[in-house]
């Protein structure tokens, strides 16, 4: 088994399981799969996928850091980090090692 799949990895296989679709089909579904959670996260959403896992945001708020080099303050403006919490199915899979 591989131990990194990238997206054309994922589209081949994919394409290899679903015979009745076309690859162009199965590339343009993952596409427009990824956009739509890309976009729901963008817009402060929530993605959940039961046995799989939720897709969130975890904001950070804003700060003043310190440049190590000059001591001088630094502005950091408040972020939003994309953050993937397992489902309890996908974590005894992991854990059996098998899915």
């Amino acid at each position: 088994m591989e131990k990194v799949i990238n997206k054309s990895d994922l589209i081949d296989k994919l394409s290899a399981e679903c015979r009745q679709l076309s690859e162009a089909t199965v590339e343009e579904a993952t596409k427009q799969l990824l956009d739509l959670m890309a976009n729901v996260l963008a817009n402060d959403g929530r993605v959940e996928v039961r046995g799989f896992g939720s897709f969130s945001l975890h904001h950070r708020k804003p700060r003043t850091a310190r440049n190590l080099k000059t001591g001088e303050k630094i502005p950091v403006e408040s972020t939003a980090i994309p953050h993937f919490k397992p489902g309890k199915a996908l974590r005894e899979a992991v854990n059996k090692g098998s899915v």
